[in-house]
């Protein structure tokens, strides 16, 4: 694999933040992501960019602001985009291609500011690492709300990019909002959770080193455990990273697939490979086309500086917001899958159909899902079941491993629960979403 031809240019607050890396505190490490390359500056589109006051609970001091295109669509789609260190909303305004690309589209954009000194996003603390917690979360939530009340924007598509600080807030908010957020992307970011300190110096020098491993299901259950009792749909994820990047190493992209692979209860062997253009290797879970559970691209000998023109395209393409209007869904897969289940004061058994409603027929399945949160499967049959809890994956038996077309089979198990007995809603069939009811 040959060194991409479309790496950026560093910008021009590259030399300077290498000299303040060099004499100051760790903290300020984040800041070596400088503004986009002056390439991937769009020409201003013709609506203006505004700030906005007062849009709600906004415990950090956050700073709001907003492009709303001359060409906005009724109930628009929104996306927030995240600034990296020592940037701010009016440069991610300008450096990157979203405004533009809202032009085109007739989405709304939001561009949240962080206020404290380096201009990073809390991304560490405990009050971040929960919903409602407090923090910057919370006020990017409250810009969302803002949004949809007064421009009637579409609750269900609601999206968020970022990069650097802003990848892995990106990370935090489809964590702590899982409702909210319909997907997001993350140019060099870190997993959810990866940054936590409880010191308050909202820089963690092990995660930026690449350093910090957990187990997929320990990746998953940090996210789950910042909402905890929810079990409905999780955001879709797109991830972008360096190989040499010096920032936040490349050991986190890794990470990052093992904590979203998990939370969308797909396997952690792509669905497909490919090469969008020299030097990248894309690789999809739980699905094969644009809109899959998990994207991630690898760009090879690229640092942390990453993002360039042409990319925010690729990001709408993920989201679906290539197009006006409502994004198409995830096509679906070729399996349905109906659950019924009996439940009493602290446990329940469910019944799981599986019909194979392809054209060729199933040798060995895999069957994906995520319990709700206080289930912990206690036995089952027609399949076995790992982990107890969490993202579930049931295998086939020995006996039931063949799915001719339109054959369906029968499995269950009895788990416990904390007071949610409800079913899962969502499923995969050897990584690939399945319809449900």
């Amino acid at each position: 694999m040959h060194p991409t031809p479309h790496t950026p240019a560093r910008g021009p607050l590259r030399p300077l933040l290498a000299a303040l890396l060099a004499a100051l505190a760790p903290l300020l490490a984040a800041a070596a992501l400088a503004a986009p390359p002056a390439a991937a500056r769009a020409q201003a589109p013709a609506a203006a960019l505004t700030e906005v006051t007062d849009f709600g609970a906004n415990p950090s001091n956050l700073r709001m602001h907003l492009y709303v295109p001359d060409s906005v669509t009724e109930n628009p789609a929104v996306l927030v985009a995240v600034h990296y260190c020592t940037g701010s909303g009016p440069a991610m305004y300008s450096g990157t291609e979203y405004a533009s690309l809202a032009d085109r589209y007739g989405f709304i954009v939001v561009y949240p500011s962080a206020t404290r000194a380096g201009k990073c996003f809390d991304v560490s603390s405990p009050q971040a690492l929960r919903r409602g917690g407090g923090s910057d979360p919370v006020g990017i939530r409250s810009m969302v709300d803002w949004v949809v009340r007064a421009h009637g924007a579409d609750t269900g598509r609601i999206f968020a990019t970022g990069i650097s600080s802003g990848a892995m807030m990106t990370n935090v908010l489809l964590g702590n909002y899982p409702d909210v957020f319909a997907a997001g992307a993350a140019f060099a970011g870190v997993p959810f959770g990866c940054f936590a300190t409880t010191d308050g110096s909202e820089w963690n020098s092990a995660c930026a080193g690449g350093t910090v491993t957990r187990t997929p299901q320990q990746w998953g259950d940090l996210v789950r455990g910042s909402y905890p009792g929810y079990s409905g749909p999780r955001p879709r994820m797109q991830l972008w990273h360096g190989t040499q990047d010096d920032v936040l190493r490349y050991p986190n992209f890794g990470e990052e697939i093992e904590q979203w692979t998990n939370v969308h209860g797909v396997g952690q062997v792509p669905a497909a490979t490919d090469t969008p253009q020299p030097g990248w290797t894309r690789t999809r879970y739980g699905g094969t086309g644009d809109r899959a559970p998990v994207e991630a691209i690898s760009l090879q000998g690229v640092g942390h500086n990453l993002y360039a023109p042409g990319m925010g395209a690729r990001v709408l393409a993920f989201f679906g917001l290539d197009a006006p209007g409502p994004a198409p869904q995830p096509p679906a897969g070729a399996c349905r899958v109906t659950v019924a289940t009996n439940a009493w004061s602290t446990g329940l058994t469910a019944s799981v159909t599986i019909t194979n409603t392809g054209t060729a027929t199933v040798n060995g399945w895999k069957l994906g899902f995520t319990l709700p949160a206080g289930q912990i499967v206690t036995g089952g049959w027609g399949a076995t079941y790992t982990p107890a809890s969490g993202a579930v994956t049931a295998t086939n038996a020995a006996y039931n491993g063949t799915l001719a077309p339109n054959a369906s089979v029968t499995v269950g198990y009895q788990a416990s629960h904390t007071g949610d007995s409800t079913a899962p809603r969502a499923f995969t069939l050897n990584g690939t979403a399945c319809t449900t009811g």
